[in-house]
């Protein structure tokens, strides 16, 4: 029976970049419905968001680079990563699997992720693909405190939603500005999204045999609230790339 389970089954080539994007599933009523969050953002969340990705790039990948913003994650593996083969199926099943248990223990509550692969053929295209996705997450902050700002003023949902179709960038912008809001002053967070990278750092110690103190050099995972925006972020994205590579 084994023959039914891999006929057809997909690997990505060798030499391919992969990065793994998760969303959650059903999150707009999971966190404005199931559970009570502040809109359009909460620090609660984010930080759940965080701690999943962290797990992610702990759970047996060699992941370079992670990336979250609003209720999807974005992780970026090592061109070499060999990890199931680069079994497609393996892949999603098990970082989908592995994002939905960490966020549910945190939780508290079940919240599920579903997973793809992109297949990638070079670093600049990596360097598009999160570019993409910060633009996105840029978009995703205007319209979600512009929404919340006429909510919070008294209209509807539908009300709310067909006001913001109508209204250009400049115009959303001068929305929040009539209510005290300037946009730019906004966390970077809310208009960046949040990157985790691997960072070298200083470990004191002690050596038994001399007796001295000793520092010696080990990797952990920083994590950036503050990421850069456009051709600075291209540059960001790709000295990690180097760096790995």
């Amino acid at each position: 029976m084994r023959v039914y389970e891999t006929a057809h089954d997909h690997c990505v080539m060798p030499g391919i970049h992969m990065v793994a994007r998760l969303d959650g599933r059903g999150f707009t009523r999971l966190t404005r419905e199931v559970h009570t969050f502040e809109a359009p953002y909460d620090e609660r969340f984010r930080d759940m968001m965080v701690a999943t990705v962290d797990h992610l790039m702990n759970c047996g990948f060699k992941i370079i680079y992670g990336y979250t913003q609003s209720d999807e994650i974005s992780l970026l593996f090592h061109r070499d990563d060999n990890t199931f083969g680069r079994k497609l199926r393996k892949l999603d099943s098990v970082l989908a699997g592995e994002a939905s248990a960490k966020f549910s223990l945190l939780l508290g509550a079940m919240g599920c992720f579903d997973c793809r692969i992109c297949q990638l053929p070079n670093t600049e295209i990596v360097t598009d693909y999160f570019r993409w996705r910060q633009e996105d997450a840029n978009r995703n902050a205007l319209n979600g405190h512009c929404y919340w700002t006429l909510r919070k003023d008294g209209e509807s949902v539908k009300a709310a939603t067909e006001a913001l179709k109508r209204l250009s960038t400049a115009d959303k912008n001068e929305l929040l500005f009539q209510h005290g809001i300037n946009f730019n002053d906004l966390p970077d967070w809310h208009k960046r999204g949040v990157g985790l990278y691997w960072k070298l750092y200083d470990k004191p110690g002690l050596n038994p045999v001399t007796n001295e103190e000793v520092v010696s050099k080990r990797w952990r995972i920083k994590t950036d609230y503050n990421l850069p925006r456009k051709d600075d972020y291209d540059t960001f994205v790709q000295k990690i790339i180097r760096r790995a590579n």
